[in-house]
C-alpha cells in the first residue's frame, strides 16, 4: 500500500526548515563566543582552568553545550516530524517549529553563563518544548500503529 502524503505536508517541511535555521543560528552564536573567549580550533570546549580565568570561556562552553544538546535531539525531532506529518501535517509542522523556537530561548538562557538559566529564559515556554517533543513522538507512534493496522 503506497503512502500518500496529504496536501498540507508542506507544513512538515516548514517545521523541519526551522530546525535548519536554528542550527545555523547556533553555529553563529558558538562562533561568536569562541572568538570572544579566544579558544582556538580544534579545541571543542574551554578547559577548567580557562573557565576559571575567564567568564567568556564559560559562556563559550555554555554556547557549545546548547548547540550540542540540540544536535543530540535532532534525530528524534526529524524522524518523528516526518512520520507524524503523514497523518497530522499541521500538528507535526507546528510542533517542530515550536520546538525550534523553544531552543532559541534555551540557547539564550544557557549563554548567559549561568547554566541554570537554560530552562528559565522562556519561563514556562522553555519547559513546554518537552510537550512539543512528546507530541511528535506520540504522533509518530500512533501514525505507525495506524499504518500497520491498515496493512
Amino acid at each position: 500500500m503506497p503512502i500518500v502524503l496529504p496536501s498540507e505536508y508542506a507544513y512538515v517541511g516548514a517545521g523541519l526548515l526551522s530546525t535548519v535555521w536554528l542550527l545555523g543560528w547556533q553555529v553563529v552564536v558558538v562562533g561568536g563566543h569562541r572568538k570572544a573567549s579566544g579558544i582556538k580550533y580544534p579545541q571543542l570546549y574551554a578547559e577548567k582552568a580557562e573557565v576559571q580565568a575567564s567568564k567568556e570561556a564559560l559562556r563559550f562552553n555554555c554556547a557549545q553545550r546548547a548547540h550540542q544538546n540540540t544536535i543530540e535531539h535532532m534525530p528524534l525531532i526529524i524522524i518523528s516530524t516526518l512520520i507524524t506529518g503523514v497523518k497530522y501535517p499541521l500538528l507535526a509542522g507546528a510542533a517542530a517549529g515550536f520546538w525550534s523556537f523553544s531552543r532559541v530561548l534555551y540557547t539564550l538562557g544557557y549563554t548567559t553563563g549561568d547554566p541554570a538559566k537554560r530552562n528559565t529564559r522562556g519561563g514556562l515556554l522553555g519547559e513546554v518544548s518537552v510537550v512539543g517533543k512528546s507530541c511528535l513522538l506520540l504522533g509518530a507512534t500512533y501514525t505507525v500503529y495506524d499504518l500497520i493496522q491498515s496493512i
